[in-house]
């Protein structure tokens, strides 16, 4: 029997406490409304505290660490495989549901109970990390992070169209729909290039899900 797969926007519950299910829901645009302002208040931080140049080079550093981030994330920890049921129940809850129902609409994006506390734990460890240049970081960092939120969201739902559009909804669901052990850069190929998980056969084609989603 193959593993089961949902094509339709649809979930499931997945607590019995009706506030944790509330919360793991999220309309996808809420990323953008909760964190831009934080980049824009680092940003200006930044620039007070270091400069132009020493905002802009720590910016860009940020924005590369994320991409960094986002792949070790997906690739050891979302793909990681349990072996207790305990652990499988967790990684059913933080990702194993999504490979299930991969268009459920409400949960195609970090709900804020998760990304919350892990940003108040990043900023600190770039705080201690970098000193004064961590507001650069940290703007640079959830710029990035929102950006593979709002990717994430798009290769499932928007029509992506253009070079980079296509490329990039093609490529994720490639993850999903042929092999969930390569193509785990969302928002970006490059660690799956330099760590080797690049798809064996990027296809010049759409795949039919691709197709499907565009239609």
């Amino acid at each position: 029997m193959g593993k089961f797969v949902s094509n339709r926007n649809e979930t499931i519950r997945l607590f019995k406490n009706p506030f944790l299910e509330y919360f793991s829901h999220i309309h996808p645009i809420t990323p953008i409304v909760v964190y831009v302002p934080v980049i824009l208040i680092m940003a200006y931080l930044s620039f007070t505290v270091s400069g132009l140049m020493a905002t802009v080079i720590s910016f860009l550093f940020g924005v590369m660490f994320w991409t960094l981030t986002e792949y070790v994330i997906h690739r050891w920890a979302f793909h990681y495989e349990p072996k207790s049921e305990a652990g499988k129940r967790i990684h059913f809850l933080v990702h194993g549901i999504h490979h299930d129902y991969p268009r459920d609409a409400t949960r195609l994006v970090m709900p804020l109970l998760v990304s919350v506390p892990l940003a108040l734990l990043f900023y600190f460890a770039f705080r201690f990390a970098f000193g004064e240049y961590h507001f650069g970081v940290f703007s640079g960092f959830v710029l990035g992070y929102v950006s593979y939120d709002s990717i994430h969201y798009a290769t499932h739902h928007l029509k992506m169209k253009g070079k980079i559009g296509s490329f990039l909804k093609t490529y994720h669901l490639r993850h999903h729909y042929n092999d969930e052990h390569t193509a785990y850069g969302v928002s970006n190929p490059l660690w799956d290039y330099i760590f080797k998980t690049v798809p064996d056969r990027l296809r010049s084609v759409e795949d039919p899900m691709t197709k499907e989603q565009n239609s």
